[in-house]
């Protein structure tokens, strides 16, 4: 068989997809067009990668690190303008940049001479805008431009780029734009578009939820965001089970926003309706002594009065052994759970005031006065409890906003992500006392490794989804609240949560998380290899990246791990843990020369930046470069369009050997 009857074969074997790729190509022409157009995006330096976690709320902090691309914009005005500009007029500029209709308000009350300011500016920013494109095509600028100033803009960069002589002409661009009134909008919109372009795609690694009051703020941030991804954190996956329906899942929020005085997601940002908890509270609690349940407060809190204080202490008590009623209800459902030593209420010795842990050890209790709870049956809610819950449920699966961020989150999100030789999940792949993938039994059959992996994605998606299997989606809404706290989760992996221990009693010892075998092997590099290859990746220039256990950068820990194959960036991001790390988070940032960790400092807030010029200060604390530059065809989307390509060299041969015909 000769090669071209060969090729014939071939082609004709694959007919029916060239027909329908034709009704897009018609001709040889279009299609070579594009062919030349896809072999040449292939040979660009890769797009830059962003990756953040443990987010946990901090709004402000996180749209400035997405407006400043984690320092690089400061540092692509300092390597474009260096010893030109004063110090002060960058600091300005970069300001601009990252909140251009903010800033233009203060310049417009001060600037003595806003014509020249403004024709200052706008050369500025196209240059900046230039640099940022540098490694793009027109047509990936033209996409992130707004049709309104596209075709300007585009003039702009490039007869500004290979023409200096045209002076005369842009500077007439200018004049028009300034003119016609169109300066403001105009110098917006080459602000957004500058932001947009220097940051090619975003990773969030788990954890916007809890501790801070923004994560309804965040989550529109991200669905608004022109390319992202989201590996679903342990506490993410705690409010994806609240809204999907389970109740011990929307105990849990409650009662973690009222430990942290922290409602304003639950009432301002999703509508809960906290009224029938704060009525309960005060009816059944309002004489009981809750100061073990005051909230915890930071010094950026908002300032409580006493009588306000004290209802949340109620509110939080009420909700706390309501919780461990309903979770109770699950451990019983599920005894493949094996969480028995969770089930606490009914070990407790009333008249003596001590409770019996599962270890056989007596503790005294801090607290027994619990006047929903019947000693000789604990753990049945009573009718108010039930009328309060049902309330509550009501109000989470009802929400609109949280309806539309629960659905961003399953359309962006996953356990875990391969991409461009990374592998990203928030926490851990669970592993045996050896080392080796831990064998975990669901529903009657074992998972280890990537098979668990993908098996906790799929019931994650069936908690939501599913509409036919009643049996197999009330596991699934189950299981979501396992993830959060249960010992072979890889969102949670330690031996317990142990809430109870904590409030209740005073001994320490009782209130120990000890973490799984991943935490004790993540530090061996062969250990880190044995996963990437699980994945599908292996080589040089692949690594593991997590988030979800703060890095003490303050008592020396570091960041990368395993002879460089982990990297672990959560660097507290969220002001609660800032104490602990010494830092206020990392951005990992992976470029076509490749990777660098950036150290953040802490945020003050959007209204300084604004008015005075500060900005988060990042430090660069490691760099690793790739064994070579990385083009796109490199990437897992230049395979894609390599693909792609491909495709369309067989449809040029279908059409000159007559397999295909061509139209105009």
């Amino acid at each position: 068989m000769t090669k071209s009857t060969a090729t014939h074969q071939e082609l004709a074997r694959d007919i029916k997809y060239l027909q329908l790729l034709a009704k897009s190509f018609p001709n040889i022409a279009s299609a070579s067009t594009e062919i030349i157009n896809l072999e040449a995006i292939l040979h660009l330096p890769k797009g830059t990668e962003h990756f953040l976690a443990d987010i946990h709320g901090e709004a402000e902090a996180f749209q400035h690190v997405l407006k400043n691309a984690s320092g690089t914009i400061k540092r692509k005005v300092e390597e474009i303008f260096g010893q030109t500009l004063r110090e002060s007029e960058k600091k300005e500029l970069c300001t601009l940049i990252y909140y251009p209709k903010e800033k233009l308000q203060l310049i417009k009350k001060t600037e003595p001479n806003l014509q020249e300011w403004y024709s200052v500016i706008l050369n500025q920013l196209v240059r900046v805008l230039q640099g940022v494109t540098l490694k793009y095509t027109r047509s990936k600028v033209r996409k992130a431009l707004p049709p309104k100033f596209e075709y300007i803009i585009q003039e702009l960069l490039h007869e500004s780029s290979i023409n200096p002589h045209k002076s005369a002409y842009i500077s007439v661009i200018f004049n028009s734009i300034v003119s016609t009134g169109s300066a403001d909008a105009f110098i917006v919109a080459i602000c957004e578009a500058i932001q947009c372009l220097v940051i090619d795609r975003l990773h969030i690694v788990g954890d916007v939820y809890d501790r801070g009051d923004g994560a309804h703020i965040i989550m529109d941030t991200l669905l608004e965001y022109h390319n992202f991804d989201f590996q679903w954190g342990n506490h993410d996956i705690l409010w994806m089970g609240a809204a999907v329906g389970n109740k011990a899942s929307m105990a849990n929020v409650i009662r973690i926003a009222l430990r942290y005085a922290n409602l304003t997601t639950l009432e301002e940002g999703y509508g809960i309706n906290l009224l029938p908890l704060a009525r309960f509270a005060m009816e059944v609690y309002g004489s009981i002594p809750c100061k073990l349940f005051l909230p915890k407060l930071g010094i950026d809190n908002k300032t409580y009065d006493d009588k306000s204080l004290e209802l949340l202490s109620q509110m939080h008590k009420a909700i706390a052994v309501l919780q461990f009623k309903l979770e109770h209800e699950i451990i019983i459902r599920r005894p493949e759970f094996e969480m028995e030593d969770r089930d606490l209420l009914h070990r407790i010795n009333y008249e003596k005031g001590t409770i019996v842990l599962p270890d056989g050890k007596e503790y005294p209790m801090k607290d027994t006065d619990f006047p929903t709870i019947d000693p000789k049956d604990p753990f049945k809610l009573t009718p108010e409890e039930t009328e309060l819950i049902d309330k509550l449920a009501h109000s989470f699966t009802q929400s609109e906003k949280l309806r539309k961020h629960l659905m961003g989150l399953y359309s962006k999100g996953s356990i875990y992500l391969t991409f461009n030789k990374n592998l990203l999940y928030h926490a851990s792949i669970p592993l045996d006392e050896k080392g080796r993938f831990k064998k975990i039994t669901i529903q009657d059959k074992e998972y280890s490794g990537r098979a668990f992996m993908d098996k906790v994605d799929r019931l994650i998606r069936t908690a939501y989804f599913e509409q036919h299997d009643m049996p197999l989606k009330s596991f699934a809404e189950d299981y979501m609240w396992y993830l959060w706290c249960g010992k072979d989760s890889p969102l949670f992996d330690k031996s317990a949560m142990t809430t109870f221990e904590r409030y209740f009693i005073a001994d320490k010892e009782t209130h120990s998380e000890e973490k799984g075998y991943y935490f004790v092997y993540q530090n061996k590099r062969e250990t880190c290899e044995m996963i990437l290859k699980e994945f599908g990746l292996e080589g040089p220039d692949t690594h593991i990246i997590n988030g979800h256990v703060p890095v003490k950068a303050i008592k020396g820990e570091q960041p990368m791990r395993a002879d460089g194959k982990l990297l672990v960036i959560d660097g507290g991001f969220s002001r609660a843990y800032q104490s602990a790390t010494g830092i206020a988070g990392y951005t990992l940032i992976f470029n076509s020369q490749g990777i660098q960790l950036v150290q953040h400092e802490p945020f003050d807030s959007a209204k300084e930046a604004v008015e005075k010029g500060s900005d988060i200060q990042s430090v660069t604390v490691i760099k690793e470069f790739t064994s070579r530059r990385m083009l796109v065809k490199d990437t897992d989307n230049g395979c894609v369009l390599a693909e792609q390509s491909s495709d369309l060299k067989k449809l040029l041969s279908a059409y000159r050997l007559g397999l295909i015909k061509q139209k105009d």
